[in-house]
């Protein structure tokens, strides 16, 4: 065996999955001569065997991977588009046989943010190569051991590339190496079990299959009722204690990922734990689902009997990082995980640039990121608590929906827009007010979905996304700011304290109508309810103020610095009315 090498860089990236080869790439393009590394026992040609849970992109995830990673032109050539999210009921679980037999609530129309539905296998392959062409390093080898100093001093990490061994010395570790949890054991960082997560106790089967006939689902005839492609959205069915996903990932092999979360308190593991059991429970729970993939051939089955975990810390003061599944995973419901993993790359790269350039901030903003993305993974968690008695009740679970929808384009898109979660400033005032919501509002409203659930009440089906249902013609997707017509992708261009602002608003209203539909007049009477409402009014008025502040501050700075620079540029413009020559003269003979 070869002797022992030493390698030095700055940033260590252990696992070349989805996380941490999109990590390598955002270090390269925003830190100028940055010596990264990647780490993987995968060898570079991935097999179709090599797929995973985790292929469909919401709108934060899509800008990122678009607009931060430059990569919008190999999404839409190599991978299939998103139509948004579809959900399913059915409407006699006795008889699942056809989409017919289904209520629906979902996308209508075209998306304003394009997204992707992501072939995991292929992506990954892909990005390695463009990544190594950018010049990381990649170690296709396993590793051996991280010694984790304390503080700035640099840390060791020990791998085995064939049989050779390597030492590679770096200022700052990311462990993107999923459900290996190389640093998450060695720090006891990690959480797991329901009293850790919410109550959340899931496990989940999945299949690949090809070559389906999508016909079974839909025909892709709907004149009346929708302006795009049901197929190519995420489609969403619901049950007692499960729900289940349907996502298109080729568009060549017509390959499709078919799967399961379920609530062990409702459906036991052994009960879907192999391909034969996951497709009798399909037959009699959703048997169009059985349908579909008895149409095509079997690629993969898979089973997790334990889905959710979270950490403690996520970015270390001894400049550590977990990111990924490495870091926290509560459920595949809305398909947030890329999305969380956007918001804490943008985060880690910030912290390693201010930390590489020895500015005075750099701990305050990795104290404040990493409080920030804890944060947020509550917030995550808290959108799958009480799911288990929720999930099956279509008029409970699709208001349940349609709230959560309200908070996603309202705040949070518009938040990522503008970089504001990593702006040291609103940091304090989003987390205040996200985590009163988690542990109040949230939380009562969790008890009375349940109470609605259990008592089977029909108090209405709620869209998320028609804008017919609440008051002057709002919808969720609605934007309060043109960050998109106007392209206010600069940090703290995009005004989110409007998308806020009118997000409680609107939400109070929701509010009023769910206590009066659910819970008649001594629902609106409460005094706790009255109390959520004014809150939510109070928000909307601190909003109000705080916009007041963002627009005096900002007043004369331009929507895009770009366009403002041209259009300067442009004042000088002549229009010369002339061809330039471009045919060679005839010469003499």
């Amino acid at each position: 065996m070869n002797t022992t090498q030493a390698l030095h860089y700055d940033v260590v990236i252990m696992g070349a999955g989805f996380a941490g080869l999109c990590q390598a790439r955002h270090l390269m393009l925003n830190i100028p001569n940055i010596r990264v590394a990647l780490i993987d026992p995968r060898p570079e040609q991935r097999t179709d065997k090599d797929l995973k849970i985790g292929e469909s992109t919401v709108e934060i995830a899509a800008l990122f991977l678009a607009k931060e990673l430059g990569l919008h032109d190999y999404l839409i050539e190599n991978h299939a588009p998103k139509q948004g999210l579809n959900f399913h009921w059915p409407k006699n679980p006795a008889k699942t046989e056809t989409i017919d037999d289904y209520y629906h609530a979902g996308s209508n129309r075209q998306v304003p943010i394009p997204s992707f539905q992501i072939n995991r296998s292929k992506f990954e392959q892909d990005l390695l190569k463009m990544d190594k062409a950018m010049g990381i390093n990649f170690y296709n080898g396993q590793v051996v051991d991280v010694d984790l100093t304390p503080g700035d001093a640099i840390k060791t990490v020990k791998i085995k590339v064939g049989d050779e061994r390597m030492e590679l010395q770096a200022k700052h570790v990311i462990d993107a190496a999923g459900r290996k949890f190389i640093i998450g054991r060695k720090t006891d960082n990690l959480l797991f079990g329901p009293e850790n997560l919410m109550g959340l106790n899931t496990g989940s089967a999945w299949v690949r299959v090809k070559n389906v006939d999508r016909t079974i689902f839909h025909s892709g005839y709907d004149p009346l009722n929708a302006s795009t492609s049901h197929y190519y959205s995420t489609n969403h069915y619901f049950g007692e204690g499960h729900w289940l996903w349907m996502i298109p990932i080729d568009t060549q092999t017509m390959e499709l990922s078919i799967g399961v979360i379920h609530h062990h308190d409702v459906i036991d593991s052994t009960q879907v734990n192999s391909r034969e059991k996951f497709h009798n429970f399909l037959q009699n729970h959703h048997q169009v689902l059985a349908n579909i993939i008895d149409s095509g051939e079997a690629v993969d089955f898979h089973y997790w009997p334990r889905i959710s975990h979270a950490s403690k810390t996520l970015f270390s003061p001894d400049n550590w990082y977990v990111l990924g599944d490495a870091a926290y995973i509560f459920d595949a419901f809305y398909s947030y995980g890329t999305t969380t993993i956007a918001l804490a790359i943008e985060g880690i790269t910030e912290i390693v640039r201010a930390k590489l350039a020895g500015e005075a901030d750099a701990e305050q903003k990795r104290a404040a990121y990493n409080e920030f993305n804890l944060a947020y993974s509550r917030s995550v968690n808290c959108l799958y608590r009480g799911h288990a008695k929720q999930l099956g009740q279509a008029s409970v679970m699709s208001w349940r929906i349609y709230f959560e929808y309200m908070w996603w384009f309202g705040v949070q898109v518009p938040m990522y827009v503008g970089k504001w979660h990593l702006d040291l400033t609103y940091i304090p005032i989003f987390l205040k007010t996200l985590n009163s919501n988690i542990d109040g509002l949230f939380a009562d409203l969790n008890e009375q979905f349940t109470e609605l659930a259990d008592k089977d009440v029909n108090i209405g089906l709620m869209d998320c996304y028609r804008g017919d249902q609440l008051f002057k013609g709002y919808h969720t997707l609605k934007h309060f700011d043109d960050f998109l017509e106007n392209t206010k992708f600069e940090p703290r261009r995009c005004n989110v304290f409007a998308g806020l602002k009118a997000t409680c608003f609107y939400a109070a209203l929701w509010y009023a109508l769910f206590q009066w539909k659910g819970f008649g007049i001594q629902g609106c009477l409460n005094p706790r309810h009255i109390y959520h409402f004014l809150r939510l009014l109070g928000l909307s008025g601190q909003a109000t103020i705080g916009e007041l502040i963002y627009k005096f501050k900002t007043k004369g700075l331009p929507a895009n610095s770009e366009i403002e620079a041209m259009r300067q540029e442009f004042k000088t413009y002549q229009y010369q009315p002339k061809l330039q020559p471009w045919l060679a003269e005839a010469t003499n003979s």
